[in-house]
């Protein structure tokens, strides 16, 4: 096991780099940068006379006048010191930018995933071992109607439902008072009144899809020879369940919880507008549609180290789940 632990460091590293050429490869493709879109705004105020000058003098400073690779190879060691580079569009650097809305976005993802796993693993399991009960029934109309309805108007439904209830909009994670109001009871109080409809909308598309797979993959297990056997032998029902088909039924899930990690960023961006979250989803889409190369180059590559990390994850879970995998690591 720490053999395989050790050689997929090693190749989490190798895959870094290569990701970090293709992230900085990918935020080069689109015509012109973030000084283009600067010099357009300069033009477009009227204070054409000196923008050539100052959008020459800006590329030389930041370098955005070399050839490609001279540029790569600076960002990359840059961020081998910790210094992920300055956001143009918002006036800060990088690492201030994430620092100050990775913390809520891991929360708020966090308590997201908590909610969908604690829903959809009973309702799938139920689901599965009552098969056409009324209970069944409700959880495949839950799973169809979660998967046919887009995350962002599932998000626009319980707001306008909030505001016929209560008479005030719902959004964002705190209330104006405890926006930039240090942590304290209150404004704990504030973001769980808040961030409720963002988990719920979040974990109800997720968990529609887990339960359908988990009911599946639980129906062909339920079956087969060795729970056959096991039930003959005499096994508890709940236990025989829990302590077998459901391990395996649960394989292919457990294999997707890598994926889990990268969502902290990417996660519903056109759900984190509508609610008017401040996560780091419409950062990202910011950045990207003004060429903020900095910034949507560091939020990409660390989409991708999180992927990496995620798998190796899932893979030592799929090793405690399932012997057969541990067998193989130990050869």
């Amino acid at each position: 096991m720490l053999q395989f632990i050790a050689n997929r460091i090693l190749t989490m590293i190798g895959m870094t780099l290569v990701l970090s050429f293709v992230c900085f490869f990918i935020i080069q493709l689109p015509p012109g940068d973030v000084i283009s879109a600067y010099a357009a705004e300069l033009s477009a105020s009227g204070d054409s006379s000196s923008t050539a000058q100052v959008t020459e003098m800006l590329r030389q400073r930041y370098g955005l006048d070399q050839p490609f690779f001279v540029q790569y190879l600076k960002w990359l060691r840059n961020l081998l010191v910790g210094d992920l580079g300055y956001s143009f569009n918002l006036g800060k650097p990088v690492a201030e930018i994430i620092n100050s809305r990775i913390g809520i976005s891991l929360l708020v993802e966090i308590m997201a995933v908590t909610v969908l796993w604690g829903i959809a693993v009973p309702i799938g399991i139920y689901s599965a071992v009552r098969r056409y009960s009324v209970g069944d029934m409700f959880a495949t109309v839950f799973g169809f109607i979660g998967l046919a309805v887009p995350n962002f108007l599932l998000a626009l439904l319980i707001m306008y439902a909030v505001f016929l209830l209560t008479g005030t909009a719902v959004e964002g994670l705190f209330s104006a008072e405890y926006a930039n109001a240090p942590w304290s009871l209150g404004r704990i109080l504030d973001f769980l009144s808040h961030v409720w409809i963002p988990v719920l909308v979040i974990a109800t598309g997720g968990a529609a899809h887990i339960i359908r797979v988990l009911r599946a993959n639980l129906l062909d297990e339920l079956h087969k020879p060795y729970v056959v056997t096991a039930r003959a032998k005499g096994m508890k029902e709940n236990r025989l369940i829990m302590r077998y088909p459901v391990r395996v039924a649960m394989i292919p899930l457990v294999a997707t919880v890598g994926w889990v990690l990268p969502t902290v960023i990417s996660s519903s961006i056109v759900t984190a507008i509508v609610l008017n979250l401040p996560t780091l989803s419409p950062i990202l889409l910011r950045s990207l549609l003004s060429q903020d190369m900095h910034l949507a180059g560091a939020l990409i590559l660390f989409m991708g180290i999180l992927t990496l990390v995620g798998t190796l994850v899932s893979d030592l879970l799929l090793a405690w789940i399932d012997p057969r995998i541990r067998t193989g690591m130990a050869r």
